[in-house]
């Protein structure tokens, strides 16, 4: 079974370490920027610190992240973190 369980501070030390640059903290949320380097696409995420995010709110950064395929980018977070 896929783990879809996952904290905002292990979400978003994942994404920094693939390149994501923290580009603002505003309450309890934190704005991450991706740019990259081949196509100059930019995305960016914003990610809540909270203990446990909440499903939808998993599925809302995995599409902002540009993952086709939401289980897939959950294994890959639980693989990096």
């Amino acid at each position: 079974m896929v783990r879809t369980t996952f904290s905002g501070q292990e979400i978003v030390s994942v994404l920094t370490g693939f390149g994501y640059i923290p580009q603002s903290h505003k309450g309890s949320h934190v704005r991450l920027r991706y740019e990259n380097p081949d196509t100059g696409e930019v995305r960016l995420v914003d990610v809540p610190l909270h203990d446990e995010v909440a499903i939808g709110t998993l599925h809302s950064i995995a599409d902002q992240c540009g993952a086709e395929e939401f289980h897939n980018w959950c294994r890959w977070i639980d693989a990096h973190s």
